[in-house]
């Protein structure tokens, strides 16, 4: 617990100065803002600052830091160590300074911001990529609450047409109808049922594994686990540490801000904030596997049915949504049992239906075409829906062939954190400002998914030492060509 704690303040401290610096390396001024100067009551509208951060909140959050942080914890303490120094110095920066540049480029998103400052081919790439994955998230977000709430009442198929139903309007109508009137009410939720469940850890202030007590793979010795941590923890632990889906969310609300003062708060705070909700898990999550919590929150019959049995079944049966669902109702009740609900079913919708929208603001920038009237937001949806029905389809014929594909989703937002970070690095170079702000976590992250992507048995399956080797060869080679452009751009 007291890895826990001493996380928590760090998390908190981070936020209290680091994000001024952050800030006053951009500095925000008091220039007319895109949700002033580009009014249309659709995408461009002023919105309240603690809304919008409640959206921010949830857009970027989903069940990422839940679920990401439950399964990053079977490696071990070391996860604290990436959530508190991975959000602080990677994360909260990443959606800082990216959602400031959106500001300053009248909303746009991340594609587009590719093409400004790494080029057009690398912008179309982009495009490209970011449009599969929001459409690929959309789809995956349709049919796996729909399983979850016909376990509860009525038939599958009816909730995947009342979720779809659902996701064409947040994607079709203003953004204060339906995002701007839901999404915070279940970030409270969310955020509530972070802070009861807080409450209970202090009080059973369990004897958990501390960092000091080693940062090796405790999921090898446990579970048997065959990943390395390195770069398997940093892609596991996105959201809650570092993750390249928030980009694309932030411009939707980089359109609604009346003030570039409000950035700190709204991108690097409700980072921060999705940190502390990840080690929450993740502290649940070690206590659940490594000090025998679960006994506590299962039946008599469940637990028999474990003795004997080998340690991998564990996290093979509890996997995430499970042991969320266990937790709180064991902790909290059937008031907890909601709280559930909404994490597991509510949140990834909502993700979903904002990756919807997502898709449809990047089509509108890659065509420049205004979205004020409903009939170019339908003529961009259409094709959005079209292929999100297809992909929808193929996953109900084929569960165990999407959840495969799944797994290349998690390395996809690392991949577009790191173009990320490289995009504000530029743009700090242009601007004569300080550019070790977001190049130190560009070059980490350019690290991780380059040896993730050889090392990883879903892509290349090397051999860890040859794939680490040529990992750092391919970052040196980046970094290098950076600092080459660098000299050739100053002269």
């Amino acid at each position: 617990m007291v890895s826990f704690v001493i996380s928590l303040v760090a998390l908190f401290l981070g936020y209290m100065f680091y994000s001024r610096v952050a800030e006053h390396i951009f500095g925000p001024d008091d220039r007319e803002t895109p949700a002033i100067r580009k009014a249309d009551k659709v995408d461009y509208i002023v919105l309240p600052g603690w809304r919008i951060f409640m959206i921010q909140f949830l857009n970027i959050a989903g069940t990422g830091p839940i679920f990401g942080a439950i399964m990053g914890m079977w490696f071990g303490p070391s996860a604290y160590l990436w959530i508190v120094f991975g959000c602080i110095f990677g994360g909260a920066v990443h959606d800082y300074v990216s959602g400031m540049l959106s500001l300053r480029h009248d909303g746009c998103g991340q594609a587009e911001l590719t093409s400004l400052y790494l080029g057009n081919k690398a912008g179309k790439a982009m495009v490209l990529f970011t449009m599969m994955m929001m459409v690929l998230v959309g789809a995956f977000f349709v049919y796996c609450p729909a399983i979850i709430l016909s376990g509860i009442w009525g038939d599958r198929m009816m909730w995947v047409l009342i979720i779809f139903l659902y996701y064409v309007a947040t994607t079709m109508l203003p953004i204060d109808q339906v995002i701007g009137r839901i999404y915070p009410a279940f970030a409270v939720s969310m955020l509530f049922m972070v802070l009861a469940l807080g409450v209970v850890l202090c009080i059973k202030q369990p004897a958990l594994p501390e960092v000091w007590d080693g940062l090796q793979n405790w999921g090898a010795e446990r579970f048997g686990l065959k990943q390395s941590i390195f770069p398997a923890l940093f892609v596991t632990i996105a959201c809650g540490a570092v993750s390249g889906f928030h980009a694309t969310q932030s411009p939707m609300m980089a359109r609604c801000m009346k003030s570039e003062r409000q950035g700190r708060p709204i991108f690097y705070g409700a980072m921060i904030t999705e940190g502390v909700v990840a080690l929450v898990w993740a502290t649940i999550s070690s206590y659940f596997f490594f000090a025998d919590g679960w006994k506590e929150v299962c039946t008599p019959a469940v637990i028999e049915d474990f003795q004997g049995q080998s340690a991998l079944s564990l996290i093979q049966y509890f996997d995430a949504p499970t042991v969320v669902n266990i937790v709180c109702h064991s902790w909290l009740g059937t008031f907890g049992s909601i709280l559930a609900l909404l994490g597991i079913v509510a949140a990834p919708i909502t993700t979903g239906g904002s990756s919807f929208r997502a898709a449809r603001l990047i089509l509108a920038e890659s065509f420049h075409l205004k979205q004020k009237s409903a009939h170019s937001r339908l003529l961009l949806s259409l094709p959005v829906f079209a292929v999100g029905i297809a992909l929808l389809a193929w996953q109900i014929g084929n569960p165990s062939g999407f959840g495969t594909v799944w797994q290349y989703v998690a390395w996809g937002t690392q991949l577009m954190a790191a173009v990320t970070l490289w995009v504000c690095t530029v743009y700090f170079v242009q601007k004569r400002k300080c550019y070790w702000l977001t190049l130190v976590p560009a070059i980490f992250m350019t690290l991780v998914v380059t040896d993730f992507f050889l090392t990883s048995p879903t892509t290349l399956a090397l051999p860890y030492v040859p794939s680490l080797v040529a990992a750092a060869l391919i970052t040196l080679a980046v970094t290098v060509h950076f600092f080459w452009w660098r000299r050739q751009y100053s002269r």
